[in-house]
């Protein structure tokens, strides 16, 4: 169903589809603010002002990881465990949810239970919102219990904490790694387990699977699984069934996870990595390399990195993962279709084509549409930054706005000294973020119509 179509599709109220979807997210930002508002959320006696609980909130809902204050030491096991639960409702999402909710309560999904799920992009076609929930829901459980009983003995065992505290700093850590949030519970993210490998790669593999998307795990398991051998061969063969969708968010996973690596190896080997052994360097490479794809878990000061690695991880941060999952940025198909369309426009071709597949002219749009809108955003955003914070270096400026709108939480160590009016301006820019530009341009237009007649056709001179 096309964008115009399903924003039609309301109810008696006007909410449609995209409407609730941001509603959805701003009652849920809401409700969290006021809870870690109260005092059972902080430690100490200090009152948490608006400003504290809202951006909190705000980046735990959008799974950007951005603070002001320290979780582990700011926030009550209580309030620690409300970020936690909005981390795994913002990453499941809150229409998808409710409809997950009333799937398993009464059997079955409604017509607007699935318009609104999909609005929420986490499925292409209604018909396929109840089998996408579940694997959705499957694959959540699985990661994050594999993740946490990793964590958990790795904590107890090794730094010897008590078990219910290992328990739930597991816990946490699995959520907010699977969901790509970056929450941590260290003032240094996960500086103190830089070398350690039961911490990294668990979590490395946790942002990876969490940033392809959904539907993109959930048919690599449902292909895998056909398969009673991985030869090859089967592999050539599976890999000509997969979607366009599944292809492009590979191939471009696996490209940008190469391209970090190898840019903070080269520029930072020496510099932000300079002190650390071998092993240690190795692990850090690794890490910043995929975390900039929407992470937010930083193992190194990025402080301390190189210009360049900023502005490349800026590019990496903008483009973010794969669609519908716990990803943001522009994502990893978009820029994909995007590329085809210039390839296909310098070739001469009139259709756009990814592979065997062609690609209609309203995705393209779309793309097309996703890319300005946010990157219009972003420089809007960098240059009221710029305005209100001139003490701040420009530089980290813009690696911040570009970390909140891909909702990554990456920092170069500024975000707990900037005003309230440039918070609120982040919270924003989070929220945009993680609803999608289209959703939002969707859920404020007015109410689309048709024209019954067309314009006389003319061609603009382009470049």
């Amino acid at each position: 169903m096309p964008l115009k179509n399903l924003s039609r599709t309301g109810n008696k109220s006007g909410l449609n589809p995209y409407r609730a979807v941001a509603v959805g997210f701003l009652v849920l930002i809401a409700l969290g603010t006021a809870a870690l508002s109260l005092p059972f959320a902080s430690r100490g006696s200090a009152d948490t002002s608006v400003v504290t609980a809202l951006f909190t909130v705000t980046s735990a809902v959008t799974m950007t990881g951005l603070v002001v204050v320290d979780t582990g030491s700011y926030w009550s096991p209580a309030g620690q465990a409300v970020i936690a639960a909005l981390i795994q409702v913002g990453g499941f999402g809150v229409m998808s949810l409710a409809s997950l909710a009333g799937m398993l309560l009464t059997g079955r999904i409604g017509l607007r239970a699935r318009l609104n799920t999909r609005a929420e992009n986490r499925a292409l076609d209604t018909g396929d919102v109840g089998k996408t929930l579940l694997w959705t829901l499957a694959i959540t459980v699985i990661c994050e219990v594999l993740v946490m009983i990793v964590f958990t003995v790795r904590f107890s065992l090794h730094y010897s904490m008590p078990f219910w505290r290992s328990l739930g700093e597991g816990i946490f850590y699995a959520i907010s790694s699977f969901n790509n949030a970056g929450f941590a519970l260290r003032d240094d993210s996960l500086v103190s387990y830089v070398g350690d490998a039961w911490i990294i790669v668990p979590i490395v593999l946790s942002l990876i699977t969490g940033g392809l998307g959904y539907p993109v795990v959930s048919e690599i398991v449902q292909r895998v699984g056909r398969k009673t051998s991985l030869l090859p061969h089967r592999w050539r063969n599976m890999r000509r069934k997969m979607s366009v969708t599944a292809r492009v968010t590979i191939i471009g996973t696996i490209t940008l996870i190469v391209t970090g690596v190898t840019m903070v190896a080269v520029f930072e080997w020496n510099n932000a990595l300079a002190d650390l052994p071998l092993g240690s360097k190795a692990l850090a490479a690794v890490l910043q390399g995929v975390t900039p794809r929407t992470a937010g878990f930083n193992s190194v000061d990025y402080g301390e990195f190189h210009v360049v690695t900023l502005m490349g991880t800026d590019i990496l941060m903008f483009i973010g993962g794969g669609s519908a999952g716990t990803a943001g940025g522009i994502k990893i198909t978009t820029v994909a279709v995007l590329f085809a369309a210039i390839v296909a426009e310098v070739r001469g071709r009139k259709e756009t084509t990814i592979g065997s597949s062609t690609i209609e002219p309203q995705i393209v749009r779309q793309a097309l549409t996703v890319v300005t809108i946010s990157a219009a955003a972003v420089v809007a955003i960098i240059g009221s930054l710029r305005f209100i914070e001139p003490n701040i270096n420009p530089d980290r400026i813009v690696f911040e706005v570009v970390s909140a709108f891909g909702t990554v939480g990456l920092s170069t160590g500024i975000t707990a000294d900037l005003t309230d009016s440039s918070k609120l301006i982040l919270c924003s820019l989070m929220y945009l973020g993680r609803i999608g530009p289209v959703t939002m341009a969707v859920a404020l237009a007015r109410k689309a119509s048709d024209r019954r007649f067309t314009y006389p056709k003319e061609r603009p001179y382009i470049g």
